[in-house]
């Protein structure tokens, strides 16, 4: 199913992904929409011990209208711990199946957590997973169905993405974002889209019609 959401925003989002410019590049666009929307938005990496590579996130978050959060590494406990202290609405990740290992890690350590912590305090509750690498995960393309208009936070997307000065963003990925937007925005009719696929939480799916 394919559907362009215009219901209301989520009061809180938070991004938990591999590396600083993940967020940026596969949901830059919705996390800028959210932001202007006035959601609480959170980008949450594990910590790359890279000075370089945390200021670019930095950046990159504070044009998005996002705030930085670094957690130590990649384990339930502290995705778990994450997960307190924000309470998210919403969270997006990776693909399970992503073709990047360090991203399946992360989704699937994230999903590991959630039982626990969404007993505990009833958050987040909705997940969803992002784009990934030309659209194609270890099986198969990923399907359309969340797909978010972005064409208005486009350039903030942008902006954001090419704050990671260290990244061969003007080379690769930048062009595959454009791609991707374009795509995934012909879908839904307009310029730029960003999709999402969500996750089940205790065996159940969202009914929002908005992330």
């Amino acid at each position: 199913m394919t559907e362009l959401h215009t219901a209301t925003s989520p009061a809180s989002v938070l991004t938990v992904m591999a590396h600083p410019d993940d967020a940026e590049l596969w949901a830059g666009g919705t996390l800028a929409r959210l932001a202007q929307a006035g959601a609480a938005v959170t980008i949450a990496v594990p910590d790359h011990a890279d000075a370089i590579r945390n200021a670019e996130a930095a950046a990159g978050a504070g044009e998005l209208g996002a705030r930085y959060r670094q957690y130590a590494t990649v384990d339930a406990d502290s995705l778990h711990d994450v997960l307190d202290a924000t309470r998210p609405e919403v969270v997006i990740t990776h693909p399970l199946e992503d073709v990047h290992p360090e991203h399946r890690h992360v989704a699937s350590t994230l999903t590991a957590a959630l039982p626990e912590i969404v007993i505990a305090t009833g958050f987040p509750r909705r997940v969803y997973t992002s784009d990934t690498y030309n659209g194609l995960t270890d099986h198969g393309p990923v399907a359309a169905h969340s797909i978010i208009d972005v064409t208005r936070t486009w350039n903030i997307k942008m902006r954001a993405l090419a704050a990671h000065t260290s990244q061969p963003i003007a080379e690769h990925f930048g062009p595959m974002a454009e791609t991707l937007g374009r795509l995934w925005g012909n879908r839904i009719g307009t310029r730029y889209g960003e999709n999402f696929t969500p996750l089940p939480i205790l065996g159940r799916l969202p009914a929002a019609t908005t992330l």
